[in-house]
């Protein structure tokens, strides 16, 4: 059970919930394809929803008891708290207190944010620091310049990379304690705290007695978390969208007790003299990923999907898929830019065929 709020942290959250109702799910539907085989279709859903973590979250789910409605609203409540302590944009939030003073003297944290970290660093030497939470000062360089119209010199970098990195980073278990090694430090949760907070979601509507079997989480359009099945089909249908045509769908996928995250590059970039810049950083150089048009993961946890869609986009695809073929239970749809005037060519790792139907005239075939 999430944390505690005030009755007026609570209504404001309430009152923010969108109107439960029946619909077409059109988040899991797909266009027509010119596939011979049947896309999965979607069926009537029941979606509640609140702003939180700067995006849209959602429980969707089959039409059921009332008493599933009242579990989905106390998971929504729990991801309200979890940016309570999690966000870096609340001076009064607990990871916004690390970042002020741990390099002053270690701070002590809950469970929930100490795991976190831990977390984050296995995934960090496991990626060969593709995915690192402590590049903060990057981020904050990067987005000064593009509000100020401009590229950042490369002394602007090396400078905010003495700023970054978990290597910086020491957790303290005996304590349960953060302590960064130099000043400077800012751990950023943008690439892994959705992902998390839809996984205490999930476990919360695990514990709840009267709550949904079936339900796909969103937290924004980015992570994902299916449980069960929908519409007669032994998992929920989601859309893939086309990321150089956004209005189209490459296809349909079938997400089955998994996780699915997406990390692109194709709707936050910026130009500058003619160069395209995208939004996502490679830790060791300081400078935006360019190579790679976007990246899908899907793994048994969506904080682990979110941080390795990241990961992989860094990595390129050639890294990410020997990456992914090491890592049990992790799969990854990878899409470098095509050459121009083609279609994207996908590279699937670890999905079975039957899990997608590709819209053929979208995709280039190997």
């Amino acid at each position: 059970m999430p944390d505690p709020l005030t009755f007026a942290t609570r209504r404001d959250l309430l009152s923010g919930l969108n109107p439960v109702r029946a619909y077409k799910n059109r988040d899991s539907e797909a266009n027509p394809a010119s596939s011979s085989r049947t896309q999965p279709s979607a069926g009537i859903t029941v979606r509640l929803s609140a702003r939180t973590m700067a995006c849209d979250f959602s429980v969707i789910m089959n039409p059921g008891p009332t008493e599933q409605i009242e579990a989905a609203g106390e998971a929504l409540e729990l991801i309200y708290a979890i940016e309570g302590w999690l966000s870096i944009y609340r001076e009064s939030s607990e990871l916004s207190v690390v970042n002020r003073t741990a390099a002053e003297f270690p701070v002590s944290v809950r469970r929930e944010l100490f795991d976190l970290l831990k977390k984050a660093v296995e995934i960090n030497v496991r990626t060969g620091g593709a995915f690192d939470m402590a590049t903060g000062s990057l981020t904050r360089l990067w987005r000064v310049c593009r509000r100020d119209h401009r590229i950042p010199v490369q002394a602007e970098i090396d400078a905010a990379l003495t700023q970054a990195g978990l290597k910086y980073v020491d957790l303290l278990p005996d304590s349960q304690s953060v302590a960064f090694s130099r000043p400077g430090i800012v751990l950023d949760p943008g690439a892994i705290g959705k992902g998390y907070a839809l996984d205490e979601a999930c476990d919360w509507l695990g514990r709840f007695e009267h709550g949904p079997n079936s339900f796909l989480l969103h937290g924004g359009h980015s992570s994902l978390l299916a449980r069960g099945g929908h519409n007669g089909h032994p998992g929920w249908p989601v859309g893939l969208g086309n990321p150089l045509f956004t209005e189209k769908r490459l296809g349909t996928l079938l997400l089955c007790d998994r996780a699915m995250a997406t990390s692109g590059s194709n709707i936050q970039f910026f130009r500058h003299e003619g160069k395209r810049y995208g939004h996502i950083l490679d830790p060791q150089t300081g400078w935006p990923v360019d190579g790679m048009l976007s990246v899908t993961v899907l793994a048994t946890s969506a904080a682990l999907a979110d941080a390795l869609s990241t990961a992989f986009f860094v990595m390129g695809v050639e890294k990410a898929r020997r990456c992914c073929e090491n890592w049990l239970d992790v799969a990854a749809i990878l899409l470098p830019f095509p050459n121009k005037g083609n279609k994207v060519q996908p590279t699937v790792v670890n999905i079975p065929e039957e899990h997608i139907v590709w819209d053929e005239d979208q995709i280039m075939r190997p």
